[in-house]
């Protein structure tokens, strides 16, 4: 009876070992961070979001510039959320509906996040396992030339190239992208400074292989983890610094809007007793960044070799 009981106790141990040494990175990752409850409610109200950004005007019964002068002006603080008039989220100062206008600011703050984000982490990585691969004077002049750019005030950049080339959405995702690849070219650096070192790069080496196709099949794929986790981090940062710029009046510009206007536009209209304006837009902008900011950290656990 006893050696029948160690025989299956060493073949559920056998499986068990065999199931552990058959996961990859990427499914004990994804294992892990479907564990942590936080990220993933968090990763639930992001997918809502984005639902409500980019098919919430369907739900729409008013035009996002259309204007409903008993509600404007004057009057402004009779558009009070209603089912009734369609105006689910009330109306603004110039009676345009806010629901409308609310679903256009948080597409265009989503889009201004993750397209910015995007521009940084492509140019990030590149410039920075270009200065890690090779090394040397070339390295060094590399980084010299991102501590000088770091050294330049970053919001000051992104306002004169608002003001010298235009107030508009491209110039938007083009500034803050170009300038907030810094951050990531050091961290894309020191990764692939300890990956050049490994075997298979090498075993490249020794075949042959050319220098811009190592970085781009060897040690760029493998510095895909931190980058992922670096850029759910990096998209609330833009988001902030959109609204931000917008806040200023130097962002997005009418008629179109993003939550950094909205939010400025219903912060002027708080001495008026209009709460919806702002609660509306601030309550979306508020929920997207925690949800961002929950997923990266769930990211980040879940990607980290030390819990394996």
């Amino acid at each position: 009876m006893f050696p029948d009981k160690a025989v299956a106790e060493g073949l559920g141990q056998a499986a068990q070992l065999a199931e552990v040494q058959g996961r990859s990175l990427w499914k004990d990752a994804r294992i892990r961070f479907f564990r942590n409850k936080a990220a993933v409610v968090a990763l639930y109200m992001l997918v809502a979001i984005c639902i409500f950004a980019f098919f919430g005007g369907w739900a729409a019964q008013h035009e996002r510039d259309a204007i409903d002068f008993a509600l404007s002006g004057p009057n402004a603080y009779k558009g009070v959320p209603s089912f009734a008039t369609g105006h689910y989220f009330g109306t603004d100062a110039d009676g345009r509906d806010l629901f409308a206008r609310t679903v256009q600011g948080t597409r265009i703050s989503l889009l201004v996040g993750i397209v910015g984000a995007l521009i940084a982490v492509i140019v990030g990585t590149l410039y920075g396992a270009i200065s890690g691969y090779f090394g040397g004077r070339t390295d060094g002049a590399m980084m010299r030339t991102v501590d000088i750019l770091m050294s330049v005030p970053y919001m000051f950049v992104l306002i004169l190239l608002l003001v010298i080339f235009g107030k508009s959405i491209l110039m938007l995702f083009v500034g803050i992208g170009l300038i907030s690849w810094l951050d990531m070219a050091r961290i894309a650096r020191g990764q692939t400074l300890t990956i050049k070192n490994k075997e298979f790069v090498e075993a490249a080496v020794a075949i042959g292989v050319r220098p811009m196709t190592i970085i781009l099949r060897h040690i760029v794929p493998n510095l895909a983890g931190i980058v992922v986790v670096y850029s759910t981090l990096l998209i609330p940062g833009m988001i902030i610094t959109e609204s931000f710029i917008s806040f200023l009046g130097l962002g997005v510009q009418e008629p179109n809007t993003s939550l950094g206007a909205l939010i400025s536009r219903g912060a002027s209209q708080m001495q008026y007793g209009v709460i919806w304006q702002l609660a509306f837009p601030l309550f979306f902008f508020i929920v997207t960044l925690f949800a961002f900011f929950f997923v990266g950290d769930g990211l980040r656990d879940a990607l980290d070799p030390k819990d394996r």
